[in-house]
């Protein structure tokens, strides 16, 4: 399984997502989270479709599985891999 954690630098709820995510990854090292700056790869943001960030895109397999859109706590995260 892995999260793609769509964001930009200038996004304001996409750095207060940074310390949840940070967080998130050491209770779930088993879990691959990868960031993607939207303005250094605007292509693999539009080929997932992201329009509003922060965005987070769960895979499972390769497909997408799983997407939720703004500032989420941590017990949300672990609902979204669920």
């Amino acid at each position: 399984m892995e999260i793609l954690d769509f964001y930009a630098d200038w996004c304001g709820p996409c750095q207060m997502m940074k310390p949840t995510m940070e967080e998130f990854k050491k209770v779930h090292p088993e879990i691959k989270v990868t960031a993607i700056n939207i303005d250094d790869e605007e292509e693999k943001a539009e080929s997932f479709e992201v329009s509003t960030i922060p965005c987070l895109v769960v895979l499972k397999d390769g497909k997408e599985v799983n997407r939720v859109v703004g500032v989420q706590s941590l017990k949300k995260l672990e609902k979204l891999v669920k």
